[in-house]
C-alpha cells in the first residue's frame, strides 16, 4: 500500500465516523437536479506527504495523470482562467459563453505587483526568492483577493502555497517543502488530484531552482464527501492497493516556462478501475 493510500483510506474513515452531517442546513452547493448537496465533514485535516520518498497518487483508482497536470501547468505556467486553453472540461460549468472563469485562479497568479527588485507575478516572485533569498519566510501565493471575488465564477478552494526551504542531513542539496492551503476539499472528486498537482509544482519549482524535493503539506478546513458520494467512497476504500508509481520528469527542463505535459510520467503505476461518473455539485 502506498503511503498516499494509507493517508485517503484513513481521512475518508474519519469522515465518515466522525465527522458532522450538513443535512438540513443552508448550503450553497445544488446537484444537477436542483436539489441541495449535503456533506459529512471534518474540519481542520492535515495530511503530510513526504515527495522524496514516494510519489502521492492512489493507487485505489487511476488518476487522470496527464489532465491533473494541464491543469497545473494553466494556472501556474499559462497564467489563464479561460477553459479554451485546457484539455479537460472540469471547470466547463463555471465558465461564461467566452470561457473565461472570472479573475481566479491563473488570472491571480499572471497579476503584477510592485517589489523592490521591480514589477513581477506571483509565480516570478517565488521562483526568484527561491533563487535568490532561499531561507526567506515569505515566499508566499496567494488567490483568494478579495477585492476580486465578486468577478470569480467560483472562489479559490486551493487559495494558498507557503514555499519553505530547509536543510536536511540525508540530502546533498537544501530541501523545497511546501504548505498548501484549502478552503474547501471535495474528498472524492479532488483530493487526490489537488495533492498530485501541488506534488507535481514542487517538483518542478525544485529541479529549476536547484533544490532536492520534500514535504508537501496539504491543509484542509472543510474536507467533506458529499451525500451523494457516501456509497461510492464506501466502495472505493475497500479496494486492493499497491505500491506507489514511480514519477519521471524531464531532467533537462531548466526553465519553468519549458515544461510541458509530455515532460513527466509515471512509470510502474499499478491501480484500481477508474471512479467512473461521479456527480458534481455546482
Amino acid at each position: 500500500m502506498s503511503l498516499a493510500d494509507q493517508i485517503f483510506i484513513n481521512m475518508c474513515k474519519d469522515i465518515l465516523e466522525n465527522g458532522t452531517s450538513t443535512e438540513g442546513e443552508k448550503v450553497r452547493p445544488k446537484w444537477e437536479d436542483g436539489t441541495h448537496a449535503y456533506t459529512i465533514k471534518k474540519f481542520g485535516v492535515v495530511n503530510r506527504y513526504d515527495l522524496s520518498k514516494e510519489f502521492p497518487a492512489l493507487t485505489l483508482r487511476r488518476l487522470a495523470f496527464k489532465y491533473c497536470i494541464d491543469e497545473i501547468l494553466w494556472i501556474w505556467q499559462k497564467k489563464s482562467n479561460n477553459i479554451n486553453e485546457l484539455r479537460s472540461h472540469i471547470w466547463d460549468s463555471w465558465a461564461d459563453e467566452n470561457g473565461s472563469i472570472g479573475k481566479a485562479y491563473g488570472y491571480q497568479m499572471g497579476v503584477k505587483h510592485k517589489y523592490k527588485e521591480g514589477e513581477m507575478d506571483q509565480v516570478d516572485r517565488v521562483i526568484y526568492d527561491l533563487k535568490n533569498n532561499p531561507f526567506s519566510r515569505r515566499m508566499i501565493t496567494n488567490l483568494y483577493v478579495h477585492q476580486d471575488l465578486h468577478e470569480m465564477n467560483l472562489y479559490p478552494c486551493a487559495y494558498s502555497v507557503t514555499f519553505n526551504v530547509t536543510e536536511r542531513k540525508d540530502s546533498d542539496k537544501p530541501v523545497l517543502n511546501a504548505i498548501l492551503n484549502q478552503r474547501s476539499n471535495d474528498v472524492l472528486a479532488a483530493n487526490n488530484w489537488n495533492v498530485c498537482q501541488y506534488a507535481v509544482l514542487l517538483h518542478m519549482l525544485a529541479q529549476v531552482c536547484g533544490y532536492q524535493v520534500g514535504e508537501l503539506v496539504h491543509v484542509i478546513a472543510d474536507a467533506h464527501i458529499y451525500d451523494r458520494h457516501i456509497p461510492i467512497v464506501k466502495e472505493l476504500i475497500t479496494r486492493p492497493t499497491y505500491d506507489a508509481p514511480e514519477f519521471c520528469m524531464n531532467p533537462d527542463v531548466k526553465d519553468f516556462y519549458q515544461f510541458k505535459v509530455e515532460d513527466f510520467e509515471l512509470k510502474n503505476y499499478k491501480h484500481g478501475p477508474k471512479v467512473e461518473n461521479i456527480p458534481i455539485a455546482i
